[in-house]
């Protein structure tokens, strides 16, 4: 733990430097938030209310720790390793919580995950040899699917109508076309990658 916490340099960066310490709090967001949804209970009062604007918050602050990271060299292997870990914990835990209410098919949970922990697990498998970074495909895939999880919690459709639930359906699929396809062109660019080597 010894080392920079906020300070610009290039002395060695605290492992509990300030980016680190975003990027748990994105994680530890993550229980609360299933709490607060698991106690509205479907009825899409104040409490799915306040878990949808939590949700919004800690995917938003995404961008947040790695460019602090990044503009004060604050970057360890400990943050490059929590920080798709509070991605995929975020996301996972919103999207099985939808399933269980009953507003999300289980099998675009399952698909998703099934991705995310597959294509996370591989690009940890191969880090030794090489990092793959991610792809434009798979920025836009992480921003989809946020914008998609983000129009399911927030309950719009008890305001503005039952309309609003056929744009959250068509955005949730955009964003598990994009989740299937960027998961194959990893696949496809890893295997080039070994073939050339």
């Amino acid at each position: 733990m010894k080392g920079r916490v906020s300070a610009k340099g290039d002395s060695k960066a605290s492992s509990g430097n300030l980016a680190n310490i975003i990027t748990v709090a994105r994680i530890l967001l993550a229980p609360v938030f299933v709490w607060l949804l698991a106690a509205d209970n479907g009825e899409h009062g104040v409490l799915r209310w306040v878990a949808a604007g939590l949700f919004i918050l800690a995917i938003a602050t995404d961008g947040v720790d790695g460019s602090v990271a990044r503009r004060r060299n604050l970057v360890t292997n400990v943050g490059i390793i929590l920080d798709p870990i509070a991605d995929k914990v975020l996301t996972g835990a919103a999207l099985v919580m939808l399933s269980i209410l009953g507003e999300l098919w289980w099998w675009v949970t399952i698909v998703i995950l099934v991705r995310e922990l597959g294509i996370t697990a591989f690009r940890f498998a191969v880090l030794r040899d090489r990092v793959i970074p991610a792809s434009r495909g798979g920025k836009l895939k992480t921003v989809a699917q946020s914008v998609a999880i983000s129009l399911f919690l927030v309950p719009l459709w008890t305001l503005l109508g039952d309309w609003v639930l056929w744009v959250n359906w068509s955005v949730m699929a955009i964003a598990l076309v994009l989740t299937v396809v960027t998961g194959l062109d990893y696949l496809w660019q890893a295997w080039r990658g070994n073939r050339s080597r």
